[in-house]
C-alpha cells in the first residue's frame, strides 16, 4: 500500500499557495511542497559559494569544524585609550592592547600597522621579519570596553569569526553578524536550476533523489485525490504533453 505523502497540514499549505500562485506550475509546486513536508530552507553561504539546505545544518557543520568562532584574548591597557562615544571600529594589537578608533586617528589601519610593526611584544616572526598581525572589531561591546579608564591593564576573553576574523564580545554575536552577513535565503525551486553556485554535497543528493519520475509522478497521484487540486493536475498534464 502506497504511503499518502501529504499531511493535513501540508495540504492547507498547498491549498493557500496555489490560491496565491493559481499558474504556479508542476514543479514549482512540487518543490514548495517539499520545502513544507522536510522543513527546507535553503541559504547560500556567500564567502563558500555554496547552497546549504538550512541554516541550522550549515551552523552545525561550521562549528563542529571550529570554523564559525574562535575563541581569544585581548589586552586592555592602564589609563583612557584612543576611543571614545563615536567610535564605530577599532583596530588593536594583540601583543599589548594598544588600540586605534576609527574616528581618533587620520589612518587607524596604518597607525596599527606600523605600531605591531616596531611593537617590542611582538615576538611572532617569519622570515625573521616581524608578523604585521592585528585584530580588528566593530562590536559595541568590544569598544566599550575601550572607553572605560582603567587603573590596571586587563586580559578579556572575546570571540574571533571564522569566516571574517573580526572581534566580537560573544558567541552569540558572532553568529547574529555571519547571519547577517554571510547568508542568503533562497527557495528551493531556485537551487537546481542555477549554476552560479556550489549545492552541497548531502542537499544535492537529497535534491536529486526527489526528482525521480517516480515520485513526482507520486505526488502528482495523490494531488489528484483531492478536489481542490483537480483542475491544477490536470493544467499540469496538458503542460508536459
Amino acid at each position: 500500500m502506497t504511503m499518502n505523502i501529504i499531511s493535513d497540514k501540508t495540504k492547507t499549505c498547498l491549498f493557500n499557495f496555489l490560491k496565491k500562485h493559481k499558474k504556479a506550475d508542476l514543479l514549482t509546486t512540487y518543490f514548495f511542497f517539499l520545502e513544507e513536508k522536510h522543513g527546507i530552507e535553503p541559504v547560500l553561504f556567500i564567502k563558500e559559494k555554496t547552497i546549504f539546505q538550512s541554516k541550522p545544518q550549515l551552523l552545525k557543520k561550521l562549528e563542529n569544524e571550529g570554523k564559525l568562532w574562535r575563541e581569544t584574548e585581548i589586552f586592555i591597557q592602564v589609563g583612557v585609550q584612543s576611543v571614545n562615544e563615536d567610535t564605530i571600529k577599532v583596530y588593536i594589537c594583540p601583543f599589548t592592547g594598544k588600540v586605534f578608533g576609527n574616528n581618533t586617528h587620520p589612518n587607524p589601519q596604518d597607525a596599527i600597522y606600523d605600531w605591531v610593526s616596531k611593537c617590542p611584544e611582538n615576538k611572532e616572526r617569519v622570515d625573521g621579519m616581524k608578523v604585521k598581525r592585528f585584530l580588528v572589531s566593530e562590536d559595541p561591546e568590544i569598544i566599550k570596553s575601550y572607553i572605560k579608564k582603567r587603573k590596571e591593564p586587563i586580559a578579556k576573553t572575546v570571540f574571533s569569526s571564522g569566516v571574517t576574523g573580526k572581534l566580537f564580545n560573544s558567541k552569540k554575536s558572532v553568529i547574529e553578524d555571519f547571519e547577517k552577513n554571510q547568508l542568503r535565503p533562497m527557495k528551493l525551486v531556485e537551487v537546481p536550476g542555477q549554476n552560479r553556485f556550489k549545492i552541497e554535497e548531502h542537499f544535492l543528493s537529497f535534491i536529486q533523489e526527489q526528482l525521480e519520475d517516480s515520485k513526482i509522478s507520486h505526488f502528482v497521484e495523490e494531488m489528484n485525490k483531492y478536489d481542490e487540486f483537480t483542475k491544477h493536475v490536470e493544467r499540469w498534464i496538458e503542460e508536459n504533453q
